[in-house]
């Protein structure tokens, strides 16, 4: 193949940044709630905060974190700093998003379909990361790296 070089593409940067912080964000926040029932499991229900300070808050806040740097990292290519800082904090709510919809899919699920929750949120997040990593590089698919 050619080495032409093409130029960036800033939908697909910002929208695989976005799938990014999102999915990874909320497979944080997924695996504070797994840890949380598998705490809930093992100990007494009323005093398993004993064992751990409140794992669900640490999680959710590590999730917040996670998926605001994963949107900020990912659209490193982007030009624009606002656009990088909407694209971070919009990835934060994702991840948000993502966590309050396994409340219900654990009531169907079980601990099983909260873990493969979880699990499809970690793949979309590494593919989002692929997707804003494939439009920020410079040099034609294939003719460099592999």
């Amino acid at each position: 193949m050619s080495d032409v070089p093409r130029e960036k593409d800033p939908i697909a940067i910002g929208l695989g940044a976005l799938a990014c912080g999102s999915g990874l964000g909320g497979g944080t926040i997924v695996a504070a709630l797994v840890v949380v029932q598998g705490l809930q499991r093992r100990l007494d229900p009323a005093s398993y905060r004993e064992a751990a300070a409140d794992p669900l808050i640490v999680g959710v806040a590590a999730g917040i974190a996670v998926a605001a740097t994963f949107g900020w990292r990912r659209s490193h290519a982007l030009d624009n700093l606002w656009q990088r800082g909407v694209i971070a904090i919009l990835g934060a709510v994702g991840a948000l998003i993502v966590g309050f919809l396994a409340a219900p899919l654990h009531r169907f699920g079980g601990l099983w379909g909260l873990v493969l929750w979880g699990l499809a949120s970690l793949a979309l997040g590494v593919a989002g990361g692929r997707w804003a990593i494939r439009g920020s590089s410079e040099q034609e698919a294939g003719s460099g790296s592999a």
